[in-house]
């Protein structure tokens, strides 16, 4: 707020009538010297930040208020020559007994107007009778001066003029108010906003001058050095943080960027600048942060931008099945879950690995982390790789130039699922068996190593000792991923839990397909006849085929009969046990027995003779005849 202090009534009225219009909001009280001193001080207490005033009141107010502004309230050449001019209408020698600021360029007003001016200036109020007496006794036949010399003048029976301020002054004086008002609130919006980001900066920030003394220190950097900031503010830096050792940048200048040290019995990262101005070292700057807050910020950051969507769905209440083989292998993974170790899940195709792999996370304390899962037979070698240890940008033909996170970065603090684990590179399995080890990743075209921390589930449906003795699966790594293991049951060793199956399957397919189907009083036992080498994925398969072929309100044994029959690559039944463990052995076995005839030996095995073409194909071996 800005207030208008006028000296006397006559200079009030002028403010009125001057300010009405174009400066309402600048209050107008009257106030001559130390009464002024009194008002002021009610002013300031109301609110007021800049006073207007003039001559010796102004002088008073400053030496009283030291913190305040005080615009004074400028006597114009047109005041200077309206008072000279009535002077001399009462005498030819006139005495100027006034504060020098008041009458700044009288002394050229003689020559041209005809008139003998004598100065008399004043330093405070109490000068002005000495010095009128003065001016009477050096032959002043008229006085002239401000509201005070008056008084004085008239008490002496001395004719005098006031010097009066015009309206011209106090529109001056008003508007110079008006820029220093907007100049201090955009100060003060610029000194608030720099508070607040230094009181409410994760950050800590101690700053000094050319003394080496400190003349910042925020909360954070209070809470990370364990002093007090009155202890610190003003104090040398080497005499209250030696640590820091930030007067060293005051004398070389040069940035010291990254360091880690002690402070406050905390290991934290620091940031030392020197501050430049005009070229010339003014002080320097350091923020520190503790490294335990940017590593559990690191964690979060890794978790809202890089694992979205990673999650695991499944919990062990999503298992269906109540025989003894499932419910001892739910059994099994929920004690697996609340350790850390690496667990190798293994089972035919189709039994379910990973439900069993995402309620393992879900059942452990890395549940809130990431779930990233990842078919290892799915992509190429080179893709895989990339994927699995990230890279840096142009780090080979194709590359995203801004590089890209790999899983196992993206899973940190959770857990990475390798389904087929047996159909990994031989070469990537070493880099893999080295994170497991030693708990860092390297990006492909990097030479940085970053912490993760990253639980690995993996899967087979292969026997991985077989791949280790032909030499295309690490025993090495074998031993690192096999420290808990679980073997799934394939659906034929848990026939009882085939209706409980089908059941579920049929619910949730008839939704899809809007009708409602029951199981025909026969069709479950068919179906639990069946052998179903492809286990619950196949089972989950010919569901979706009876509900898109079934033409009544139940399904009969003669439909799914049909439906197997139809399914080319998956026949009815299967003659003989297919292991998918020993599939070489297997089909031998079948061969011999047929007499190398393949659609006997396929049909012997439950599969289509296009399939086991495939199979023997894969596995480099002939048919042989007797």
């Amino acid at each position: 707020m800005i207030s208008f202090l006028a000296p006397d009534g006559k200079i009030f009225a002028t403010a009125k009538t001057t300010l009405a219009a174009s400066h309402p909001d600048i209050r107008i009280e009257q106030g001559l010297l130390s009464a002024g001193v009194e008002k002021a001080g009610e002013l300031i207490d109301a609110g007021t930040e800049i006073i207007i005033s003039r001559g010796g009141t102004a002088k008073a107010i400053k030496d009283a208020f030291p913190a305040i502004i005080v615009v004074e309230l400028p006597i114009t050449g047109f005041d200077i020559l309206r008072t000279v001019d009535q002077a001399r209408r009462l005498g030819g020698r006139i005495g100027v007994v006034a504060f020098a600021s008041m009458v700044a360029g009288i002394d050229c007003l003689p020559s041209i107007l005809g008139v003998e001016l004598c100065q008399y200036p004043i330093e405070n109020e109490f000068e002005a009778e000495a010095k009128v007496l003065q001016a009477r006794r050096d032959g002043a036949e008229v006085i002239i001066g401000g509201v005070i010399t008056g008084q004085t003048a008239r008490k002496h029976n001395l004719p005098h003029v006031l010097i009066e301020s015009g309206g011209e002054g106090i529109l001056q004086a008003a508007l110079e108010s008006k820029r220093i008002y907007a100049a201090r609130l955009a100060e003060k919006v610029k000194s608030s906003l720099f508070r607040t980001v230094l009181d409410y900066s994760y950050e800590g920030v101690i700053s000094i001058n050319q003394d080496r003394q400190v003349v910042i220190c925020n909360p954070a950097a209070s809470n990370l050095s364990g002093r007090k900031q009155a202890e610190t503010l003003g104090q040398p830096i080497d005499k209250v943080l030696p640590r820091l050792k930030l007067e060293r940048v005051l004398a070389t200048g040069q940035q010291e960027l990254g360091q880690i040290i002690e402070l406050g019995g905390s290991q934290i990262l620091c940031n030392k600048i020197p501050i430049l101005v005009g070229g010339r070292i003014a002080g320097a700057v350091a923020t520190f942060q503790e490294t335990g807050k940017i590593q559990q910020w690191e964690a979060a950051i890794r978790k809202k931008i890089y694992a979205g969507g990673h999650i695991a769905s499944f919990q062990f209440s999503d298992i269906i099945g109540a025989s003894p083989a499932i419910q001892e292998a739910i059994s099994m993974a929920r004690e697996f879950a609340i350790t850390d170790a690496s667990v190798l899940i293994t089972g035919e195709t189709g039994v379910g690995k990973e439900v069993f792999a995402q309620s393992i996370h879900n059942a452990s304390p890395r549940a809130p982390k990431p779930f990233v899962a990842i078919n290892c037979a799915a992509l190429p070698a080179q893709i895989l790789e990339s994927e699995l240890f990230g890279y840096m940008g142009g780090a080979f033909t194709g590359a995203n130039p801004k590089g890209k996170s790999g899983l196992l970065e993206i899973a940190h603090g959770g857990s990475l699922f390798l389904d087929e684990i047996a159909e990994m590179d031989y070469g990537i399995q070493s880099k893999l068996l080295r994170v497991i080890q030693e708990k860092r990743v390297m990006r492909l075209g990097s030479d940085r190593v970053l912490p993760v921390d990253v639980r690995i589930i993996a899967a087979t449906n292969k026997n991985l000792k077989t791949l280790i003795l032909e030499q295309k699966f690490r025993a090495d790594l074998y031993y690192r991923l096999n420290v808990l293991r679980l073997n799934l049951p394939p659906l034929r060793e848990r026939r009882q839990d085939i209706p409980l199956f089908a059941r579920h399957l049929l619910s949730r397919n008839e939704k899809a397909a809007h009708r409602k189907l029951h199981w025909g009083p026969d069709a479950l036992e068919r179906l639990v006849r069946n052998e179903w080498p492809g286990n619950v994925r196949e089972l989950q398969n010919i569901v979706e085929r009876i509900v898109a072929v079934c033409k009544q309100d139940y399904i009969s044994a003669e439909l799914i009969s049909r439906v197997m029959r139809d399914d080319d690559d998956k026949p009815e039944t299967s003659a003989a046990a297919w292991s998918p463990f020993d599939e070489h052995e297997t089909i031998r076995q079948a061969l011999d027995q047929t007499h190398g005839r393949l659609a006997a030996a396929a049909e012997l095995l439950g599969v289509s003779r296009s399939t086991l073409w495939r199979k023997m194909k894969t596995l480099g071996l002939s048919p042989r005849r007797r």
